[in-house]
C-alpha cells in the first residue's frame, strides 16, 4: 500500500520547465566552451546562474519554494543521457574518458554525445511522438550498472541552499531499459560501437540488475532531505515489441523494489507520472506497487475509468490537464470539468485533502518560455497563446478553481473564455475557398505512373552513373549568411543587394560541389533560416515569432511556427532560387521542399480540426510549388519528410489512420510531378521499422534515410519489405564533428550494396548540413565521393 506518511503534494505544480534559457543562454556557454572560448569553470557557473534564475521566476510565478512543486529537471544536453552517466551504463568505447573512480566528467559527458575522433558517438532518435531527440543508451547482457555520479543530489542540494525545495526528475527505470538500445559484446575503449545481441535479448531483461542503483540513489536523495522525486514512466504511454503484460509486470516490479526496499523517510516519495498519452491500465500497478502519486495526461489520454480510479487506492492523483506540447491557450472551462469529472470517482474532497493535483500534460520543454516576450506577433494572435510562463498560471488558476469553488480564479476563466472566442471568429481560421479546393482532390490526383516506368525515363535523362552522389540540401550556414539575412530582415540590406549576396554564396556552393565531384547537386539554402519556418513564413495561415525557441537536441534549437489558419501559398517559394542554381552548372540540381507532415511536426498546430484536414492544406500549397519547380526545369525534386515516424501515435491502435492521412498528405504534394521528375524524400531522426509499409506508400522515386550511426540497420528492414525503389542510406553522421575516414564511409556504401542493387543504390549524407562547418564538411564530402567511386570501382 502507499505509504501515508508522504508529504502532500503542492495542489499545482509542473512536470518541468524549458531549460535553454529564454534568450538561449545555456547553448550559447556549451558552445562557446565546446569552440575553446571559454573553461569549464565558467561554464559551469554560468549554467549554475541559468538554474538560479529559473528557480526565482517559477516562484515569482507563484509555485510556492519550500513544496516541491518546482522540478530540478537541468540537463546539460539530455535527460536520457543523464540517467546513463548516473546509473554508469557508459559503453567501454568511452572508458578512457572515466576517471580513476569511474565518473565520467563534463567534457567526457559531452563526448558521449558528440564523439571524438574515432570513437562514434552514441545513436540519436526521437523522443516519443514529439521532436525532441534523445541519445540512445547501449545495454548488453554484460552492462555494468552503479551510481556513477551525483548530479541529480547535487542539483537537489544546490535549490536548499538556496531556499528552495525542488523535486529532483529522473528517468524511470522502466522507460530507460525500453529506450535503450540492445547491444551485444562491448568493445574495448576506443572501439567501434558493440556487436548485435544475442538473439532474444532484450535491455528490459536487465531489469533486476538495474534497481538496486535506484535504490542507492533514492537512499542518497532521502538522506540530503528530498520530499519527493519524479520518476518519469512516458513508456507505459507506449505500445512496444515487447508484449504489454511483460511491461506491466516489469513497472509493478520495479516500483515495488523502490518502494519496499527503502521506507519513508529514508527515501522520497514516489511520484510516477506517464505523459504523452493514455495508460490506464499501469495507473492501478503502480499504486498497487506502493508508489505514492501516480501522474496521467488528460490532454494526449483520457480520464480513468471509475473502476480504475478505485483501484488507485491511497495514491495522490496528479492530473496533467494543460497541454505541455502546444501553445494554445488553455480552454479553462472545459479542463476543469474534466478535473471535476476526475474528482467526482475520487474520495470526496480529494481536491481539498491533497489526493487531487493538477500540472501539466508533459514537461514544458516542448513550449517556449513567455509569449509576453513576442511582442512583433499581432497582437490578437498572441492574445490566443500561451507560452511555458503563461502554463504554469494556468495550472494556478485550475488549481484554485478545483479547491476554491466556481468563483475562485474567475478573472482567469473570463479572460480565457474571450481570447478562445476571439480566435475561432478570426476570417483568416476559416477560409472556403481553401476548402473547396482541398475537398475536390481526388484519387486520380494522388497517383503517378508505374515507378519502373518513371524510372526508365528519369534514367533516360538523367544519365547518372551507379552509386550517384548527392547531398540532403542545406550547406554550412555561415555567420556572413546569417549577418546578410538579418540585415536585410531590419531593412539594412536591400532586397537587390540581399539577392546578390544569396546569389554569391548558391554560385560558390554549386562550384564547391562540382569541384567535390558530386553527381547531383543542390543550392545549399543560404536565403533558408529553417526547413520548416522559411515555408511558413511565405504561406498564409502561419506566424512565426522571434524569441520561441525550444530545444531539439542537445544545444540545438529550433522556433517551431504557428499555424494557426487556414493555410495557402500566395506565391512561388524556392523557384528562383533553385532556377539561379540550375543556370550555373550542366549538373543536375535538385529543388528543395520540407514535407507537409515535417512541416505539421515542427509547428505548432492549430487544435480545433483534425490533422488530416490541417497536413491536406499544407499539401496543397507545396503541390503548386512542384508544379512551378517542374515548369521552371527542375528534374529532381526533394521533398523531405523528417519526421514522418515522429508523430507515428504511441498506441498501435491509432497508427493506420495516421499513416493513411500522413502518405496521403506526401502524395497529394508529389503526385503532380510528371514522369520523368524524379521525386526525392528524406526521413531522419528515428527507428523506422514501424513505418516501412508507408515509406514505400510514399511512393518517392528515391527515398535517403539517416543510417550511419546505427550502420546500415536500417536496410534488412527495407529488403525485407520488398523495397524496390531509390534508396540513399546516410554514409555520413552529420550530427557529430567528426570528420569519418574514408575507410570508414567506404565499409557503409559497402554494407549499403549488399542490400540495394547498385542501380537502385544513392550516396549522401545522413541530413543537411547546415549545422556543421565547412573545415569539417569539405573532406567528409570528398572521402563520400571516393568511397563511393571505390565501391562503384568493385561493382
Amino acid at each position: 500500500m502507499t505509504d501515508r506518511t508522504a508529504p502532500q503534494l503542492p495542489a499545482a505544480t509542473i512536470l518541468g520547465y524549458p531549460r535553454i534559457g529564454p534568450l538561449r543562454e545555456l547553448k550559447r556557454v556549451v558552445e562557446a566552451f565546446w569552440a575553446g572560448h571559454s573553461e569549464l569553470d565558467d561554464l559551469e557557473a554560468q549554467a549554475a546562474e541559468q538554474r538560479r534564475s529559473q528557480r526565482t521566476r517559477l516562484v515569482d510565478l507563484g509555485l510556492a519554494p519550500d513544496d516541491a512543486s518546482i522540478p530540478s529537471d537541468f540537463s546539460y544536453y539530455d535527460q536520457v543521457l543523464d540517467a546513463a552517466v548516473t546509473l554508469g551504463a557508459v559503453p567501454p568505447r568511452f572508458a578512457h574518458l572515466l576517471d580513476e573512480d569511474g565518473a565520467l566528467d563534463l567534457p567526457g559527458y559531452f563526448t558521449l554525445a558528440r564523439g571524438e575522433g574515432d570513437v562514434a558517438p552514441l545513436e540519436m532518435t526521437k523522443w516519443f511522438d514529439t521532436n525532441y531527440h534523445y541519445l540512445v543508451p547501449e545495454i548488453g547482457p554484460r552492462t555494468e550498472f552503479r551510481l556513477a555520479d551525483d548530479r541529480v543530489l547535487r542539483l537537489f542540494l544546490e535549490g536548499a541552499t538556496e531556499g528552495v525545495t525542488t523535486r529532483p526528475v529522473v528517468v524511470g527505470p522502466v522507460t530507460f531499459l525500453l529506450l535503450s538500445k540492445a547491444v551485444g559484446e562491448q568493445h574495448g575503449e576506443g572501439a567501434a560501437p558493440a556487436t548485435a545481441p544475442p538473439a532474444g535479448f532484450t535491455p528490459l531483461d536487465r531489469l533486476e540488475d538495474l534497481l538496486p542503483v535506484y535504490v542507492e540513489l533514492l537512499r542518497s536523495l532521502g538522506r540530503a532531505g528530498a520530499p519527493w522525486v519524479q520518476l518519469d514512466e512516458p513508456a507505459l504511454a507506449v505500445d512496444w515489441d515487447v508484449p504489454r503484460e511483460r511491461v506491466l509486470a516489469a513497472a509493478e516490479r520495479a516500483y515495488a523494489v523502490l518502494a519496499t526496499e527503502t521506507t519513508r523517510p529514508e527515501r522520497p516519495a514516489l511520484f510516477v507520472p506517464v505523459p504523452y498519452g493514455s495508460a490506464e491500465d499501469a495507473l492501478p500497478v503502480l499504486a498497487r506497487a506502493g508508489v505514492e502519486a501516480v501522474g496521467l495526461d488528460l490532454v494526449r489520454g483520457a480520464a480513468p475509468s471509475p473502476e480504475v480510479l478505485a483501484q488507485l487506492g491511497d495514491a495522490v492523483v496528479v492530473a496533467g490537464a494543460v497541454d505541455g506540447r502546444n501553445v494554445w491557450r488553455t480552454d479553462l472551462d472545459a479542463a476543469l470539468a474534466r478535473l471535476q469529472e476526475l474528482e467526482a470517482g475520487l474520495p470526496d474532497g480529494a481536491a481539498r485533502d491533497g489526493r487531487l493535483c493538477v500540472t501539466t500534460s508533459t514537461s514544458l520543454q516542448h513550449v517556449p518560455y513567455d509569449v509576453g516576450a513576442e511582442r512583433a506577433l499581432d497582437p490578437q494572435l498572441r492574445s490566443w497563446l500561451a507560452f511555458a510562463d503563461q502554463k504554469v498560471e494556468e495550472v494556478l488558476a485550475l488549481a484554485t478553481a478545483l479547491t476554491g469553488g466556481p468563483g475562485a480564479a474567475s478573472e482567469a476563466f473570463r479572460t480565457a473564455a474571450d481570447r478562445r472566442r476571439s480566435r475561432f471568429e478570426h476570417p483568416g481560421v476559416r477560409r472556403e475557398d481553401v476548402r473547396r479546393r482541398v475537398a475536390a482532390i481526388g484519387e486520380e490526383d494522388v497517383t503517378r505512373a508505374d515507378f519502373a516506368e518513371r524510372a526508365a525515363a528519369q534514367a533516360e535523362v538523367l544519365d547518372l552513373p551507379p552509386l550517384p552522389t548527392t547531398t540532403i540540401g542545406s550547406f554550412p550556414q555561415t555567420s556572413e549568411i546569417r549577418s546578410a539575412r538579418a540585415r536585410h530582415r531590419a531593412g539594412d540590406l536591400s532586397e537587390e543587394e540581399y539577392t546578390a549576396a544569396m546569389r554569391a554564396e548558391i554560385e560558390r556552393v554549386v562550384r564547391l560541389q562540382e569541384e567535390l565531384g558530386l553527381d547531383v547537386l543542390v543550392h545549399g539554402e543560404p536565403e533558408r533560416n529553417d526547413m520548416v519556418q522559411y515555408f511558413a513564413e511565405q504561406l498564409e495561415g502561419f506566424a512565426a515569432t522571434e524569441h520561441g525557441w525550444v530545444q531539439s537536441y542537445g544545444t540545438r534549437c529550433t522556433r517551431p511556427s504557428i499555424l494557426w489558419g487556414d493555410v495557402a501559398r500566395p506565391a512561388p517559394i524556392t523557384v528562383e532560387w533553385t532556377r539561379y542554381a540550375a543556370s550555373l552548372t550542366d549538373k543536375p540540381v535538385k529543388g528543395m521542399l520540407t514535407g507537409p507532415v515535417t512541416i505539421l511536426a515542427w509547428s505548432f498546430v492549430r487544435d480545433d480540426q483534425p490533422p488530416a484536414d490541417t497536413a491536406a492544406q499544407v499539401a496543397l500549397a507545396l503541390r503548386e510549388e512542384v508544379a512551378d519547380l517542374e515548369a521552371a526545369g527542375i528534374g529532381i525534386i526533394q521533398v523531405d519528410e523528417p519526421a514522418l515516424r515522429e508523430l507515428l501515435p504511441l498506441r498501435a491502435e491509432h497508427r493506420p489512420a495516421y499513416l493513411d492521412w500522413s502518405v496521403r498528405a506526401f502524395r497529394i504534394a508529389t503526385a503532380v510531378a510528371g514522369l520523368r521528375t524524379q521525386v526525392h524524400t528524406h526521413l531522419c531522426y528515428s527507428e523506422f521499422g514501424d513505418v516501412i509499409d508507408a515509406i514505400d506508400a510514399l511512393d518517392a522515386d528515391v527515398t535517403s534515410i539517416e543510417a550511419a550511426r546505427s550502420r546500415m540497420e536500417v536496410l534488412p528492414e527495407l529488403h525485407a519489405a520488398g523495397f524496390a525503389r531509390g534508396v540513399g542510406p546516410g554514409v555520413y553522421d552529420i550530427h557529430s564533428p567528426r570528420v569519418p575516414s574514408e575507410d570508414e564511409v567506404a565499409e557503409l556504401v559497402g554494407l549499403a550494396a549488399e542490400s540495394v542493387h547498385p542501380r537502385l543504390l544513392w550516396v549522401n549524407p545522413d541530413c543537411g548540413l547546415k549545422t556543421r562547418r565547412y573545415e569539417e564538411v569539405e573532406p567528409a564530402l570528398r572521402r563520400l565521393v571516393a568511397a563511393a567511386g571505390r565501391v562503384r570501382a568493385r561493382l
